[in-house]
C-alpha cells in the first residue's frame, strides 16, 4: 500500500512539474525576424530543404520562432528517400537551396545578411 501511495504522489508531482515547465500556454509575441521572413516571401524567395538536412535545420534556427513564416518547401519524401515533384521539376540538387525571382540561387546555409542583400529586405537591428 505504501508503494502504491508513493507512485500516486510521484505521478501527481511529475504532472505538476511538467505543466509548470511548459509555461502558461499563452501565445508568444512576434519573432525577431518575422518581418524579414515575410519580406523574403513577398520578394518571391523560396527556401527548398529537407527535414533530415542539418544545414537546413541550421538555416531555420537562424530565424528562431520566425522560421514558421519562411517560404519553405519540404523536398524530401516522408521516407527520406527521393523528392517531391515540385523539387524534381525545379532540379533542386542540394539543400538548402534559396531560389529568387531572377532565377538565381544560393546553396548552403546562407547568412541572413546575404539573403537581405539579395532581396533588399531589411534585417532587424539587434
Amino acid at each position: 500500500m505504501k508503494i502504491f501511495s508513493l507512485v500516486i504522489v510521484l505521478l501527481i508531482v511529475g504532472t505538476a512539474a511538467t505543466a509548470l515547465l511548459r509555461g502558461t500556454g499563452a501565445p508568444q509575441g512576434p519573432g525577431q525576424y518575422d518581418e524579414f521572413a515575410l519580406c523574403l516571401k513577398d520578394k518571391g524567395a523560396v527556401f527548398y530543404g529537407a527535414f533530415w538536412c542539418p544545414n537546413c535545420n541550421n538555416q531555420k534556427k537562424k530565424f528562431g520562432s520566425s522560421a514558421k513564416l519562411l517560404p519553405y518547401v519540404e523536398c524530401s519524401l516522408p521516407s527520406g528517400k527521393g523528392q517531391v515533384q515540385q523539387c524534381l521539376d525545379k532540379k533542386i540538387e542540394s539543400y538548402p537551396t534559396w531560389e529568387f525571382t531572377d532565377g538565381s540561387r544560393l546553396i548552403g546555409d546562407t547568412p541572413l545578411t546575404q539573403l537581405a542583400e539579395k532581396t533588399a529586405c531589411s534585417l532587424p537591428t539587434i
